[in-house]
């Protein structure tokens, strides 16, 4: 199946079959929402998604590594080198990660500001703790959140120009996070980190030291789950006007992110469920249902490509 997907997106050369399979057992391993929905790709598009998500999951794992010797310092100097190298060209063969992503954003031609907006807000992650307002949150989003969606287009392709669609892939972008905020509200908090606006927050009596509380007693104070339920809210609108940019995608690309937009808003629904009880358990969807779901997609996905076959870009390796 990976030799298929590699020959189909024309990557002959040895040194780049191996970094964009590294880059697929990245997704793979962590992000099965995510890698179930790229299945529903045409082969020659996956191993370019499967590039942006490694490359995105290596910024992250700097931030996050569990290492207590690597301070705020140690950390900004790995991300910068990551950055460096990205920019010199994504040529090191010692970073096969690099060297994906460098050939899948020369191959597609994604602008190179896109990287430079995630790489600020991950750099953002090393000291900001907390965001004043929805302005301030949005800001970090932009890089963290809407540039994937950006990236994206022009492998999933568009019946339009790029223009058109890029609100609503960058709005997708948005409402995937806002979920991943909801549903990693406790595992935030033992960073020391909460992702959801001060003052939407304080307008139902929540603070830092409120949150912590529920972090430390396992417990939804009645406050904190009336200011969930609103951002619950919040986060739906999102959802329902990306979705409208679905019909703005090549007609082989709109399954996947169907799929993906519904599965991951379907998380929403989960902690809907379970009365916002988001510090004794995390939100998931079932396997079953990630199946079902995604088993209808792949038929349309199917039906898709025979009825618009689109030929692999010129600029294919």
């Amino acid at each position: 199946m990976i030799r298929t997907e590699l020959d189909a997106a024309g990557i002959g050369e040895e040194r780049l079959r191996a970094a964009y399979r590294h880059c697929r057992q990245i997704a793979a391993e962590n992000g099965r929402t995510y890698f179930l929905a790229t299945r529903l790709l045409a082969p020659d598009q996956r191993p370019a998604v499967h590039a942006l998500y490694g490359f995105a999951r290596h910024a992250d794992d700097i931030l996050d590594e569990l290492n207590p010797a690597l301070d705020v310092c140690a950390r900004a100097d790995r991300l910068q080198r990551l950055s460096d190298r990205f920019f010199a060209g994504g040529e090191d063969g010692d970073e096969p990660v690099l060297a994906a992503v460098g050939h899948t954003v020369r191959r597609y031609g994604i602008p190179a500001d896109l990287f430079e907006d995630f790489l600020d807000s991950m750099r953002m992650d090393l000291t900001v703790t907390e965001y004043p307002d929805r302005a301030a949150l949005n800001r970090y989003m932009r890089g963290s959140a809407e540039v994937i969606g950006l990236q994206m287009l022009p492998i999933l392709g568009t019946v339009g120009t790029i223009d058109e669609a890029a609100p609503y892939a960058a709005a997708l972008g948005r409402a995937f996070q806002l979920t991943n905020f909801l549903r990693d509200i406790d595992e935030d908090l033992t960073r020391n980190r909460i992702y959801l606006p001060a003052d939407e927050l304080g307008a139902f009596g929540v603070d830092r030291e409120l949150m912590m509380w529920c972090h430390a007693h396992r417990r939804t104070d009645a406050r904190v789950r009336g200011a969930l339920t609103a951002q619950h809210q919040i986060t739906r609108e999102i959802y329902r006007f990306a979705a409208q940019g679905i019909a703005l995608l090549t007609p082989r690309s709109r399954p996947c992110v169907a799929t993906a937009l519904t599965l991951y808003s379907e998380i929403l629904d989960c902690i809907e469920g379970s009365d916002f009880s988001v510090f004794t358990r995390r939100a998931t969807v079932g396997s079953t249902r990630r199946l079902q779901v995604a088993g209808g997609a792949l038929l349309r996905s199917w039906r898709a490509r025979i009825t618009h076959p689109e030929q692999r870009r010129p600029g294919a390796a």
